[in-house]
């Protein structure tokens, strides 16, 4: 049993809050995705739809913004991740994506490893740091370009490279997180992510050694 699933059965329905997910899909259609315990069902979101009746403009643009971390570390979201031009101009030759239920669209191209995790304060995740962080130094040990993303490039993906700055370059988090939010100013680990990471104490294994 992979991780993610080990994760999932360890909650119980009384442990699981209600959770709502807004989403926009590529036709501009907002819906509300609602998981409580077993029930999950879509709705539309009227609340939001009416807000752009009101004069407000759906920004339907793609976000292709890459935080540069290191030469060999990128980060963005998935709609950075599904570019070629981007992928291509970047020189990117390694793929993380540590989201849930998004394609690995290239894989002909790059070298790619998906690590699945959900975006919500329970999950435990340092506990895919070991996974990421050894795919992560094996690009670099290859003079590869790894790109790590998620779905939205901003809680998930920005706390796998956050920990990695920990584990491997000995930062504190506050060196870590302020080293990521300059380069990809998006970033906004949930709280139980931020909490984690603040306790985080990895046992450093410096790649550049």
């Amino acid at each position: 049993m992979n991780a993610l699933a080990q994760e999932i059965e360890g909650f119980s329905t009384a442990r699981l809050r209600k959770q709502s997910t807004r989403v926009t899909t590529v036709t501009g259609k907002k819906l509300v995705e609602t998981r409580s315990g077993d029930d999950f069902h879509v709705t539309r979101d009227t609340e939001r739809e009416s807000d752009a009746a009101c004069g407000f403009v759906q920004d339907l643009n793609l976000d292709l913004q890459v935080g540069i971390i290191r030469p060999f570390l990128l980060l963005s979201s998935q709609d950075a991740a599904h570019d070629i031009d981007t992928l291509k101009k970047l020189k990117v030759t390694h793929v993380l994506n540590v989201s849930y239920g998004v394609q690995n669209v290239f894989p002909d191209l790059f070298t790619y490893k998906t690590v699945t995790m959900m975006d919500i304060p329970e999950t435990d995740i340092t506990s895919y740091f070991p996974e990421c962080f050894e795919f992560i130094k094996e690009a670099s040990q290859q003079d590869g370009v790894v790109l790590v993303h998620c779905n939205a490039g901003v809680s998930r993906s920005a706390s796998v490279v956050i920990g990695f700055l920990m584990s491997q370059e000995k930062m504190s988090f506050d060196e870590a997180f302020s080293a990521v939010k300059t380069a990809r100013p998006s970033i906004q680990p949930n709280p139980g992510f931020m909490n984690q990471l603040k306790k985080y104490n990895p046992c450093h294994t410096n790649i550049y050694d």
